[in-house]
């Protein structure tokens, strides 16, 4: 049966692969467009299962914002080359703008929802994979639900930021506190969201560096204390210094716009060591 550029067309835009693998499952499907979707599948299922032990620490990761939910989704990948591609990009996009749609709960139910042609998110993961011979997963997928959330993505897609915060606050704000987010990747809002095994573990380092330094041992604990409120001074969203105004804290930049703004959570999300 001859294969028309039509078909080829059409078969591309429904599994994003490429115009060669296209045109060679018709071809071994004979003109059958299900049996040709069959076959690409199966490509994608067979390159996840021999490539399942590889590393995909490559990918593009994107944040969306509307109304008072924010999303952030990575689709990870193993190659540089991979990850810029613009059918992987667009794929990217397509799940993040299903997660903005429907507001999943988990990743687990992201993945199954279907996307324009009533395939699942993680079949077409799947098929992009056989079309590239890579790895592929749905590496992250983080939301925030507030008031008013802001965003930020990082050049390169490769690190992205989503906020929450109480009540309204200017774009222009919004994305500063998001990229204060990204830039210096806090473990918490305040102090008292710190988790409990961080700041003991922060108190046990100070203890023992004061002890190897021979400081009295009835002042360890006190100088603990100062060294984990240092911690919390730069690891703390709201009492981290502006990275656009140094003399002033996080809290007080907001407290500029507005004296009961603040913010409710954050997600970070970068595929690049830290």
């Amino acid at each position: 049966m001859a294969i028309t550029m039509e078909d080829i067309k059409h078969l591309r835009a429904l599994t994003g692969a490429g115009m060669m693998d296209v045109k060679k499952a018709l071809q071994e499907a004979n003109g059958d467009h299900d049996k040709a979707i069959e076959l690409i599948r199966k490509r994608g299922q067979a390159v996840a299962a021999k490539r399942s032990d590889r590393e995909a620490a490559e990918g593009c990761v994107l944040a969306a914002v509307e109304g008072d939910f924010g999303a952030i989704v990575a689709l990870q990948c193993e190659t540089d080359f991979v990850a810029k591609n613009e059918d992987f990009v667009a794929l990217t996009q397509s799940i993040l703008d299903k997660a903005m749609a429907e507001k999943p709960a988990s990743t687990e139910e992201l993945l199954a929802l279907p996307l324009a042609d009533g395939r699942s998110i993680q079949d077409h993961i799947m098929d992009r994979s056989g079309v590239t011979g890579e790895k592929m997963e749905l590496g992250s997928y983080e939301y925030v639900k507030a008031p008013h959330v802001g965003e930020y993505i990082h050049p390169g897609n490769m690190l992205a930021s989503i906020v929450g915060f109480n009540e309204a606050i200017s774009a222009e704000m919004a994305k500063e506190i998001a990229m204060q987010v990204a830039s210096m990747n806090p473990v918490a809002v305040t102090p008292n969201d710190v988790p409990e095994k961080i700041k003991e573990e922060e108190l046990n380092i100070a203890r023992d560096k004061a002890r190897a330094e021979g400081k009295p041992e009835e002042l360890l604990d006190r100088i603990a204390e100062g060294s984990l409120n240092k911690y919390y001074k730069e690891n703390t969203l709201l009492m981290q210094a502006s990275i656009l105004d140094g003399k002033k804290s996080v809290e007080e930049v907001l407290k500029g716009e507005s004296k009961t703004l603040t913010v409710t959570e954050f997600k970070r999300v970068n595929l690049k060591q830290d």
